[in-house]
């Protein structure tokens, strides 16, 4: 653009634009990780018309994004689960061959790349208008009211209205633009972000030898660099963990000795060698809503990852022709912003099988994060306030996934891709009750909420 000569030479005026419209419906989601994508879709199927806007190419978020594949893998024999959308999305993508059985559970791993085409099925029959390669950048607001949003793209700026706005974005991006009060740790007090990779050329009966020769359990995610504190029950537990190869290369010289971050679990190994779904290299004080710290963490990810790779092969029966399939497309951010709720769940809900009248779904005793593991593996589970996806000072504005309302430690449990579908259809739902009823959605009929998510196969209490 001309530059006017207003400013200074670290800040540029931008020339006022208008801004076409190119879109309106009742509920517009920004963002389609597992709790967008189940927002639009439960709201759709509610009866409202819905936008779904995703700045990538594909609906799902981590899952196909990211290439977090375990959507379940907390799943044990006794484990109580919300059922709805979470579990319809392993049955599609079991139908739709885009699945095979957990190394660790009683779930399924979901293929990144099948599981694309199953999100653009469900959006698609459900009368959900998708427009991807949007990315989000201001609200639309008219005093402390969410009108509409304002994305980028090929195409230049565009608006797009909608009666009722559902933050999505993973980082309380559209809640935090409109002034909503956020919280967020210090990057060196984030849970770490992850790059999750594939391998192929790995020999499978070589491979599960050596684990059934050695297998490894919950207990053996501690180490002198990090602590993880469990109620005791997992520690004798299989899990598909890995550190023994990274150890040794570091002893051999033939990766750096001083990094800690090489360690973790692998998903599924296949008849065909490929081992999926790695999630061995943590990167800690990685800030994901810094592009400057996002694009050191994707370089020193990659980077890492490569290391991993040369120790399996070197040191893990099976991997010694392995090599990359593919990264993730982007790198795993865990943590961020948190709003500033009605409610804001507390250590004490998550660790205490919390019960609320607002409860828009149920979520099993799982906590990962902040050097704290718990397994469902008792029945145990905890209700979802809808209270905690409503910001306070704004309205018209619902927020799902891991920026709800609520303390580091309910983070660690609210942030697993199951818990932000409970959300996203909860809020879906509320958002559709709130159109039908004209109602604002601090006064929605919690009940007749409850009743549809209901009849969508969720379980409420």
């Amino acid at each position: 653009m001309p530059y006017d000569g207003v400013g200074t030479e670290m800040e540029i005026r931008e020339p006022e634009r208008l801004t076409p419209v190119v879109g309106e419906a009742d509920v517009v989601v920004v963002g389609s990780g597992p709790g967008g994508l189940s927002a639009a879709i439960a709201a759709a199927r509610a009866g409202v018309s819905v936008i779904l806007i995703e700045r990538f190419g594909c609906f799902g978020g981590n899952i196909t994004s990211v290439g977090v594949e375990g959507f379940a893998w907390y799943r044990h024999e006794k484990t109580i689960e919300a059922g709805g959308l979470a579990f319809e999305y392993e049955q599609r993508a079991i139908e739709n061959n885009a699945a095979v059985p957990e190394s660790q559970s009683k779930s399924y791993e979901l293929d990144s790349e099948g599981f694309k085409v199953v999100a653009d099925n469900l959006v698609l029959k459900a009368g959900v208008r998708p427009m991807l390669h949007r990315a989000f950048c201001s609200p639309i607001l008219e005093g402390n009211e969410i009108r509409g949003v304002i994305t980028e793209s090929k195409a230049g700026r565009e608006a797009i209205m909608g009666k009722i706005i559902i933050d999505a974005t993973g980082d309380a991006d559209v809640a935090r633009r409109s002034g909503v009060t956020v919280f967020k740790n210090s990057k060196e007090d984030m849970i770490s972000a992850s790059v999750m990779f594939h391998m192929s050329g790995v020999n499978k009966e070589e491979f599960m030898d050596e684990i059934k020769r050695d297998p490894q359990k919950y207990s053996d995610w501690s180490d002198k660099n990090w602590q993880v504190q469990t109620s005791g029950k997992e520690d004798d537990m299989f899990s598909p963990f890995l550190r023994k190869p990274f150890e040794k290369a570091k002893d051999s010289g033939l990766i750096d000795s001083d990094l800690q971050t090489i360690s973790g679990t692998w998903g599924a190994i296949h008849d065909s060698g490929e081992l999926t779904y790695l999630n061995l290299v943590h990167l800690n004080g990685i800030d994901g809503t810094d592009p400057e710290s996002l694009t050191k963490g994707e370089i020193e990810g990659r980077k890492a990852a490569l290391e991993a790779i040369a120790a399996l092969k070197e040191y893990m029966p099976g991997c010694s022709a392995g090599k990359l399939r593919n990264f993730g497309m982007t790198i795993g951010i865990r943590d961020t912003y948190k709003i500033d709720s009605e409610y804001n769940l507390s250590d004490e809900d998550v660790k205490n099988e919390c019960r609320f009248d607002d409860s828009i779904g149920i979520y099993p005793e799982f906590i990962d994060g902040f050097g704290i593991l718990v397994l469902p593996t008792t029945g145990r589970y905890m209700h979802i306030p809808y209270r905690s996806l409503l910001p306070k000072s704004i309205k018209g504005l619902l927020v799902v996934g891991r920026a709800i309302g609520g303390s580091n430690i309910a983070h660690a449990a609210t942030r697993n891709m199951a818990c932000c579908t409970v959300t996203g259809q909860g809020a879906g739902v509320a958002a559709a009750e709130a159109i039908k009823t004209k109602t604002s959605l601090n006064s929605v009929n919690i009940s007749n909420v409850q009743k549809v998510l209901g009849s969508q196969n969720v379980r409420v209490f």
